[in-house]
């Protein structure tokens, strides 16, 4: 019999047709659905569930009573704070059910992003990379690459930088600059709503 070369805990429930990459550590109470792909390095906390036919990237990080509804992809290093929510059908009704992946709206986060404890993300948003969302933020629009966004509904209120530091940038969209960051030193320029990395 191969060796499995990543943990589930015995009160994790794996169902069939899932692929877990190497090291990936998935603990208590947690169920993985059909058809999910999980990458390498993943850590998931007590009472996770992960849909059907759900993709994650490597290195994410899912803090404890998450659920990744069939519909969301997660790209590499996102992290999810302690109960933050994903949905994934905008118009729910339990007289008349939608099932189905026709019904299913998708909801992508790419690289580095990060998801503040008890924020929700609306389905069929676009969280750019290393997008920092504030605890308990509703995030109802597509957010830009860099940007820091709190509040019902969630707004700009920063920019960050992929080491997770808050950029000395304007929040103001329409001026054009550029800052360092104050840990890492990489250096970014901002024009309206795009933050880019200076190589």
């Amino acid at each position: 019999m191969k060796e499995k070369k990543y943990f589930v805990h015995e009160s994790s429930y794996i169902d069939d047709n899932v692929e877990i990459g190497e090291g990936t550590k998935i603990w208590h109470f947690s169920h993985i659905q059909s058809g999910t792909r999980i990458g390498k390095n993943c850590v998931f906390g007590q009472n996770v569930n992960v849909g059907n036919n759900v993709t994650l990237g490597n290195n994410i990080k899912v803090q404890n009573n998450v659920s990744i509804y069939e519909g969301v992809e997660l790209e590499d290093y996102v992290f999810c704070g302690p109960s933050m929510v994903f949905t994934n059908i905008l118009d729910p009704r339990c007289e008349f059910p939608q099932r189905g992946k026709e019904f299913y709206v998708k909801t992508l986060v790419k690289r580095g992003a990060s998801l503040g404890a008890n924020s929700t993300i609306v389905c069929g948003n676009t969280i750019g990379s290393y997008v920092f969302v504030g605890a308990g933020a509703v995030v109802t629009k597509d957010v830009p690459d860099h940007a820091l966004v709190t509040g019902v509904p969630a707004r700009i209120t920063g920019w960050m930088c992929r080491c997770g530091e808050k950029l000395p940038l304007s929040r103001d969209t329409a001026s054009s600059e550029t800052g360092t960051c104050s840990r890492c030193s990489r250096e970014y320029t901002k024009s309206k709503l795009t933050v880019t990395e200076l190589k």
